[in-house]
């Protein structure tokens, strides 16, 4: 694609800084993660993990619905179907997997907070939160791809939301 035919649209400051914003609490959750369930024997643990999986799954939900009602594609018009399905799809489902986290996590929180400990039910929201952030992980990698693909195209949608290594004329 030529330079004259990149696209000028543009995600808004806003949608950037809930971008950026929601990277940032998402590798403060991953620096602070609990790595045995025993660990929430403390209580304010417990709490302060019930508070975050809240506040993340209600952030979440928010940075969806602001993404989705103002300009939920910069994909130019003669994108591809298949491509504009693809980019949709690996975006949901980055939603659906990072909502996962949380949900399962409550789950976990929950259960713990009732004295479940172990047991079936326990094992099942394990697993449930092991496949969500592993599945999260690689979605994010497909994402981070897609991106860098988009650089190297020079099309306009990595300066869309991308702060830094600006393309096209005038960066």
């Amino acid at each position: 694609m030529n330079k004259s035919q990149l696209k000028t649209n543009s995600h808004s400051l806003t949608a950037k800084f809930i971008h950026w914003g929601f990277i940032a609490v998402f590798g403060y959750a991953l620096t602070k993660q609990v790595d045995e369930v025993e660990e929430l024997e403390d209580f304010s643990l417990l709490q302060f993990e019930m508070a975050f999986a809240s506040v993340f799954l209600i952030l979440l939900v928010a940075r969806y619905i602001y993404m989705h009602s103002t300009l939920p594609t910069v994909l130019s018009t003669d994108t591809s179907n298949s491509v504009k399905l693809m980019a949709r799809s690996t975006h949901l489902a980055m939603y659906i997997s990072l909502s996962m986290i949380a949900v399962s996590g409550l789950m976990i929180g929950g259960l713990y907070w009732s004295g479940i400990k172990s047991g079936v039910a326990m094992d099942i929201a394990l697993w449930l939160h092991e496949i969500s952030v592993n599945t999260s992980f690689f979605l994010i990698g497909l994402h981070i791809l897609a991106a860098i693909y988009h650089r190297l195209m020079n099309d306009g949608i990595w300066s869309s939301m991308v702060p830094f290594w600006k393309e096209g004329p005038g960066k």
